[in-house]
């Protein structure tokens, strides 16, 4: 990758960024991600065997989707942007911003923490636990009120990697085709990526791959979120301090990094027990418990995650236009 494909991946990324913030993702017109989930729902049907008893086996057919799904999604991008270049490169241009667009989802990402607090806020636990059921893969019909916050805050933490920052950083390496092969492995992990009976063999692939594609935008977003927090008068030394102090005590190499940013600028505890599919799992706690979680740090967690976007957009904006001056 040259200098030159960077410094035009600043442009386009902010336009794509741009598109996501005023267009967000329309429910008339296709998405990609619906198509990679559809081939990872009917391959993960045909082939996800656990019960033949062979690991070995099972951890190549989770590889055979892997290469499939993330290669298909990169060479089938690429060769539509090919093909309309050479009817019209303006059409390939607008094509590979709408493209790249499709892999952000920062408006969508803050409306649903929205919804979620107005739920709370209009009708109570039941209405909160319906809406941040749609944004988490954990149980929710026990929740308590501080049981849906703190989801609620989580989510959008860690999502401000694989919703905003991810995407942007491999669109800006690689345009759309890059972004959009980002984005498949993201939906492999979000579909196969689980420690069960199920898919600990035929998923691991996609679990691994989803941690090492999020490992340098992870820490991409920390200091994006840390500056966030410093223009919007939080507490940037403490949210610092708990990141450094407990982001690695989270299964995941970089989940842990946004969500300990989060608790330490709020000045609230996250982790803890959560219910999947009935199961009771427990994370390892990220910050302090100095005061109890309440409705409105939902709100505080949009700002914070709305702050480090537009920081990330400036960013963009100002090396994209310093790259065309020289």
């Amino acid at each position: 990758m040259t200098a030159v494909h960077v410094l035009g991946g600043l442009r386009l990324a902010a336009a794509a960024l741009l598109v996501d913030a005023v267009v967000g993702d329309p429910p008339w017109l296709p998405h990609p991600v619906v198509l990679f989930g559809k081939w990872i729902a009917w391959y993960d049907a045909r082939f996800n065997q656990p019960g033949d008893g062979n690991g070995r086996v099972q951890r190549l057919r989770g590889l055979a989707l892997a290469v499939t799904t993330v290669g298909g999604a990169f060479c089938a991008t690429l060769s539509l942007l090919l093909a309309v270049a050479r009817v019209s490169p303006a059409a390939a241009l607008a094509l590979n911003v709408w493209l790249a667009a499709t892999t952000v989802a920062w408006r969508g990402l803050v409306a649903a923490g929205r919804r979620t607090a107005r739920a709370l806020a209009d009708g109570g636990v039941a209405a909160g636990r319906a809406a941040v059921a749609q944004i988490v893969g954990r149980d929710t019909t026990e929740l308590s009120e501080s049981g849906v916050v703190r989801a609620a805050v989580e989510t959008l933490a860690e999502n401000t990697v694989d919703a905003v920052v991810a995407p942007v950083f491999f669109a800006v390496l690689g345009g759309a085709p890059l972004a959009l092969a980002y984005r498949a492995a993201n939906t492999l992990d979000s579909m196969v990526g689980y420690r069960t009976s199920r898919y600990q063999d035929f998923g691991r692939v996609s679990a691994r791959l989803d941690d090492l594609l999020n490992f340098i935008p992870a820490r991409l977003a920390a200091v994006l979120m840390w500056l966030a927090i410093v223009v919007t008068g939080g507490d940037g030394g403490e949210a610092w301090r708990i990141m450094r102090r407990d982001a690695a005590a989270h299964p995941s190499p970089n989940a842990g990094i946004p969500e300990s940013m989060a608790a330490g600028a709020l000045g609230v505890q996250l982790g803890g027990w959560n219910s999947y599919g009935g199961v009771r799992s427990f994370r390892a706690t990220l910050g302090d418990d100095t005061r109890p979680l309440e409705r409105a740090d939902i709100g505080r967690t949009v700002r914070m995650v709305n702050a480090a976007t537009g920081i990330l957009w400036l960013i963009l904006v100002v090396g994209g236009w310093l790259s065309w001056l020289s």
